[in-house]
């Protein structure tokens, strides 16, 4: 899958570059990444950019993840006292476990303590995506540990902020091998 930030960020794309990549690229799964959005922004940008996912990675509710029309990722941040029966709570395509940083909504670099998901990932009915920290050099630890249906990395494989080829050649190839592992994670970039 092929990310486009639509949230402050310093990721951040603009629309018309999004609609631009997004009628260029045929075979890959376009997701929209937004961040306590009005749902009718959420909405209107998914159609024009004809995103196959909403990723939302703010506050929002259930309700609100219900409301979207198009297949939601849900990002949870992965902390001290997180409460499984709260993410339970969405109904939604995936769910993407990512690190707890106070005041901040991912992109923060952070890896979480993924053993202390492992009963969190098997107790949810969704799809199950990680994120937070990860790098070529972890990113198998990540797969073997949690056995995600999908990874999630964008600072992991960058240099000096943009994006870095051998970087992400050898996320890849770790994904490759965790999958051969026994892991079952496919990409998603943003």
């Amino acid at each position: 899958m092929l990310g486009f930030v639509f949230a402050d960020s310093r990721r951040r794309i603009e629309l018309n570059a999004a609609q631009k990549i997004a009628r260029a690229v045929k075979g890959i799964g376009k997701v929209g990444v937004f961040v306590n959005a009005p749902l009718a922004e959420v909405q209107e940008i998914a159609g024009q950019c004809q995103l196959d996912f909403v990723q939302l990675h703010g506050d929002e509710t259930p309700e609100y993840c219900r409301a979207v029309k198009h297949p939601v990722i849900k990002a949870v941040r992965i902390g001290s006292g997180f409460d499984i029966a709260d993410i339970e709570a969405y109904d939604v395509d995936w769910v993407l476990l990512d690190s707890l940083v106070p005041g901040q909504y991912g992109g923060t670099g952070v890896a979480f303590a993924w053993n202390d998901a492992q009963t969190l990932r098997w107790r949810l009915k969704n799809r199950v995506m990680v994120a937070g920290g990860l790098t070529p050099e972890n990113v198998g630890e990540a797969i073997r540990i949690l056995s995600p249906d999908g990874v999630d990395v964008s600072g992991g494989v960058e240099t000096n902020g943009t994006k870095d080829s051998e970087k992400i050649y050898r996320f890849i190839q770790a994904v490759r091998a965790a999958q051969r592992g026994g892991g079952n994670a496919e990409n998603h970039f943003s």
